[in-house]
Order: structure tokens, then C-alpha cells, then sequence
């Protein structure tokens, strides 16, 4: 079995005099999606943040690719393969698809002819994107926007993409389009951490999840394990 692309061990976290992140231990393989559900305010988005360098750990370990990058900040997070579509698209008011798109790979050394091929595949993954091309992003539909944040995440050519609420606020249809393009992505190698607190979603996307509550792991497993479990039916998907 091949070794986790990033492991996490006992790791804690919060905001000032708050803990939110009591000991979390988590594996993210390869590829393929990993997800993590749970209620609001469980901690998923602060760990998120924690693993992206945007806040500070108080305690454990993260290791990525085999390297310690516990205390990293988050320019050399994103340089090591991380990165991060955080909740919210957070798209550039007055910046075109393009521009935004463009603007996940500032860290990168790379040619014009690299970056075109880059927004190409872009664009095959996200037709619409290159029809909008030139429009202010934030302009768009919901849906569009998350494929537009999407897009800016993996121009950054990270070995891990996450991504913070996929499907928060959008359509059913645009939610559909966006997990179609999802698996095409971990198809293509690329491993991808998943918060999401429609946990059918979750489940329906990934190989295997973590279930969080009040910042602690309270259950993990295959994800079509744990969507027949009776316990996770009753507490997050109304039915027994």
C-alpha cells in the first residue's frame, strides 16, 4: 500500500483563547478524493486553514509528500503541492476568468507557452470558463465561480487540491457538473481533500471520509461503509 501524501498526527489549533482542533489524525493518499463532513462549526474549515498555513498549529505534526512542514507558511505550502479553494470561491472583484485563473500560479517559474497550455486544459475541463474568458469573474453564476476557483487551484499544479464546500449555495445541476469534474481530476492522479457539509455529496464523491465534531475525529472509514452505517444515516442524513 502506498505511503499517505499527507499525514496528520494529533493536531491542534483555534482562534485566540479558543480551541477549535483537539488532536486530529488524518491520511490523504495519493490520489483519489478523500472528504471530511461534519455539522457546522465541527472545525472542518479551521483545518483546512491549519493545513494551508493560513493559521497556526498549537500542536502535532503535518507531513507532506515525506517532508515536515508543521509551521509552514503559506507561500511554501503552496510551493511544496498544496493547495487551497477556500470556502466562498474568494474570486478578484474586477479581474477577469482569465486574470483569476491566471493569478494561481504566481509562485510558478513558467513560460507563456506553459501557461497557455495550462489555461487550455483549464478551459477543456471547464467549457464555460473560456466562453467567459474575458468577464469580471465575480460576474458569474455560483457555479461558475467555484469552477473558476477550482481552475486557479489547479494552476497552481498542486499534488493535493483542497477544497472547502463545494456545493455551498449553488444548484443541484451546478453541483453535478462540478462532481463529474472532480472525478475526472483524481482520475488523472491528482489527490484532492474535500470539506463538505452536504454529506450525502461527500460520500457520493470520495473513497473514504472523516467524520468531525467539535474539532475531533469521531469516526473514519470507506465512504460507502460509513453512508450505510445507521449511526451516520440518523445523525446527518435524516433516516435510518
Amino acid at each position: 500500500m502506498p505511503e499517505p501524501l499527507l499525514r496528520v498526527e494529533s493536531l491542534a489549533a483555534g482562534y485566540g483563547e479558543v480551541q477549535v482542533l483537539w488532536g486530529i489524525d488524518l491520511e490523504v493518499m495519493p490520489a483519489g478524493i478523500t472528504a471530511i463532513v461534519g455539522s457546522n462549526g465541527a472545525g472542518k474549515s479551521t483545518l483546512l486553514k491549519v493545513l494551508s498555513g493560513m493559521i497556526p498549529s498549537r500542536a502535532g505534526q503535518i507531513v507532506f509528500a515525506g517532508r515536515d512542514v508543521t509551521g509552514a507558511g503559506t507561500d511554501a505550502l503552496l510551493a511544496a503541492g498544496i493547495a487551497h479553494v477556500p470556502e466562498g470561491r474568494r474570486l478578484f472583484r474586477g479581474l477577469t476568468v482569465r486574470d483569476n485563473l491566471l493569478l494561481g500560479a504566481f509562485l510558478r517559474s513558467a513560460s507563456r507557452q506553459q501557461l497557455a497550455r495550462d489555461l487550455d486544459r483549464i478551459y477543456s475541463l471547464f467549457p464555460i470558463l473560456a466562453d467567459r474568458r474575458h468577464q469580471d469573474a465575480t460576474t458569474m453564476s455560483g457555479g461558475e465561480q467555484q469552477m473558476c476557483a477550482i481552475g486557479r487551484g489547479l494552476m497552481a499544479q498542486p499534488q493535493l487540491l483542497m477544497i472547502d464546500e463545494l456545493s455551498l449555495g449553488l444548484a443541484p445541476r451546478a453541483v453535478e457538473l462540478l462532481a463529474d469534474s472532480l472525478r475526472a481530476i483524481s482520475r488523472e492522479g491528482l489527490a484532492i481533500l474535500l470539506v463538505e457539509q452536504d454529506v450525502l455529496t461527500a460520500f457520493e464523491l470520495s473513497e473514504s471520509a472523516y467524520v468531525i465534531e467539535t474539532g475531533r475525529v469521531v469516526t473514519t472509514g470507506e465512504s460507502r461503509v460509513l453512508a450505510d452505517d445507521p449511526r451516520i444515516r440518523d445523525a446527518y442524513l435524516g433516516t435510518v
